[in-house]
């Protein structure tokens, strides 16, 4: 006996024998009982939030278990797309190269050989945990049969009318250069300004019924440069302030274009001077309003968020962030900014590259949701399902109700591909291999 305890050594040779005995595979002749647990990211190691949901799991295993049911914890890694293609770029600037000087396949051979090297932290952690998981039965995201498997259900869905390509607006981060999810989006608070903007009356002044005389709208925003790609104004409907505006049109600077002033409910008549520049190739919100009145949606970024051709020539090819400066200063110089003010506002970085991410109209495959939404509901409406505490209810049927197409294509080389291929006139064919297609 060692004069010492050691948890260390004691935990590790207990471990190693309930293992190679095979005590964590079914083995019970009772009714199955099964619980997958939630793959974390194979770049990552375990932290706080993982040990209190795997102690859970775990002791639910082994209670049902002993129980004699035929019992199951599948443990399994994600291939953490984002996350892991950068842990390998890294290393490749740190040569002084890219993926690009690799490209595509020898770039993902670079990926696995780091995978395979240090992509098993997390089952090291998880054995010193004391988990009762079967190890034989480890998945990766990324192998064949699972990789089949997400193709399998890709085609199927399409088949269903239940995925499509379309383009839309989507959280684009110009770093990464590719699409991100909203969980991968991390607003934070930081100092900015507020620009005030005259945008002049097309027709020239306009005496309302009060008798007061405008000769322009004064817009605010936080972002001057996305101003070239504006399409219209918006009111409030019932801001009596701007009623006899509505229908008529500004002169939109730096640019020659005439856009329209258009009413609409989304507009605080309180925030500012009532009147919003409607960007809808650059906002959310303002792709909705676009959406509501028919209003075309002009891309002023490429996915480096520098600004295109749709922009007028002095303005193009610009970091957006130098195009702003260029537009307040050309406004500045024409007397068409009424004033700036320090403001704090809520800037979306990106959770990897922590690049400021850029609303962006582009293609990019979808997930069609409310069908797959509405059976969900009932379930909990009919109360097959229920929430403990009930208050939840609520909170699950305003996201469900409200949940919008999920955007599910990332431009990555890692991870898996999109079963698509496109023809030169534009088709797009979907199929489970090129052959099928």
């Amino acid at each position: 006996m060692d004069k010492t305890y050691s948890p260390r050594d004691l935990e590790t040779r207990l471990y190693e024998r309930w293992e190679s005995q095979g005590w964590f595979a079914p083995s019970g002749r009772g009714e199955p009982y099964c619980i997958m647990i939630p793959p974390p990211n194979v770049t990552g190691t375990l932290h706080m939030g993982h040990a209190f949901q795997d102690t859970i799991m775990d002791a639910l295993t082994r209670f049902h278990r002993m129980d004699g049911r035929n019992t199951l914890w599948q443990p399994g890694t994600d291939h953490a797309g984002i996350a892991t293609q950068m842990v390998v770029e890294r290393q490749l600037n740190a040569q002084g190269r890219t993926r690009h000087d690799l490209g595509r396949e020898k770039f993902l051979e670079r990926v696995w050989e780091w995978k395979e090297e240090s992509g098993g932290t997390i089952s090291r952690q998880l054995r010193r945990l004391g988990a009762s998981v079967d190890w034989t039965r480890e998945r990766f995201t990324m192998d064949p049969g699972l990789s089949a498997a997400v193709t399998e259900v890709f085609v199927r869905l399409h088949e269903e009318g239940l995925i499509y390509r379309g383009k839309r607006l989507v959280n684009w981060d110009p770093v990464l250069h590719t699409a991100l999810s909203d969980l991968e989006v991390l607003s934070q608070e930081e100092n900015g300004s507020l620009w005030h903007f005259r945008y002049p009356l097309a027709d020239g002044p306009v005496t309302g019924p009060d008798g007061t005389t405008l000769a322009h709208l004064v817009v605010a925003t936080t972002r001057p440069e996305t101003m070239l790609g504006d399409t219209a104004v918006a009111v409030h409907p019932e801001d009596e302030r701007y009623a006899h505006l509505v229908g008529r049109k500004v002169r939109l600077p730096l640019t020659g274009r005439e856009i329209p002033v258009v009413a609409d409910d989304y507009v605080d008549r309180e925030f500012g001077t009532g009147c919003v520049k409607i960007t809808p190739a650059h906002d959310f919100n303002d792709y909705e309003l676009g959406q509501r009145h028919g209003l075309p949606l002009i891309n002023v970024f490429d996915r480096d968020a520098k600004t295109t051709d749709d922009v007028p020539a002095p303005y193009r090819g610009l970091d957006r962030f130098e195009a702003r400066k260029r537009v307040v200063a050309d406004l500045e110089a024409q007397g068409l900014v009424e004033k700036i003010d320090p403001h704090k506002l809520m800037v979306p970085r990106g959770d990897r590259s922590n690049a400021v991410i850029e609303p962006w109209l582009t293609d990019q495959w979808y997930v069609r949701i409310e069908p797959l939404a509405k059976p969900a509901i009932e379930a909990v409406e009919t109360g097959r399902i229920r929430f403990v505490p009930e208050t939840w209810q609520r909170t699950y049927f305003d996201w469900m109700r409200n949940i919008k197409d999920w955007c599910i294509s990332r431009q990555l080389w890692w991870g898996h591909r999109i079963p698509a291929w496109y023809g030169p006139d534009g088709a797009i064919y979907v199929g489970r291999n090129e052959a099928e297609v």
